[in-house]
């Protein structure tokens, strides 16, 4: 073969895998400013109100924003947590959910995504809230 021939594929190839990578990271700079706009307008005031919820039912919970993310602690040990994140380790990022709750001196940790294969420009209340009614029973079921 001709080395001509194998330079055009090879700088084909690269040329791809740069415009893949740039597509990448324009995709996850959009849903990184959706998910914090996600987090402003529906995670932290749903987040609030389920803690509330919570607290009215004798579950003693907290709401915090640590970094860019959100998270339902228990309050007596605050190992105990429910939280979100963005995560851009596919081509589509998406909102997960992240739970560790501890049994004796075990402590558990889970990952989910709140709605597989939605961005986070596309979440609503109810996607929110049927998730966090999820985790939490499964949390609380101990």
């Amino acid at each position: 073969m001709e080395i001509a021939v194998v330079r055009k594929r090879i700088q084909a190839a690269l040329a791809a895998a740069r415009d893949r990578a740039r597509q990448r990271r324009q995709k996850s700079d959009e849903a990184e400013q959706a998910y914090v706009t996600f987090l402003d307008n529906v995670a932290g005031p749903l987040a609030r109100q389920v803690a509330n919820a919570l607290r009215a039912e004798g579950y003693a919970f907290t709401v915090s924003t640590p970094g860019r993310g959100l998270r339902i602690a228990l309050e007596p040990g605050r190992d105990d947590f429910l939280e979100l994140a963005l995560s851009t380790d596919s081509d589509q990022p998406h909102v997960v959910g992240r739970i560790r709750r501890t049994r004796g001196s075990r402590t558990i940790d889970e990952e989910y995504p709140v709605k597989p294969g939605t961005a986070p420009q596309n979440l609503s209340e109810d996607d929110l809230l049927e998730f966090f009614v999820r985790a939490l029973d499964a949390w609380l079921e101990r």
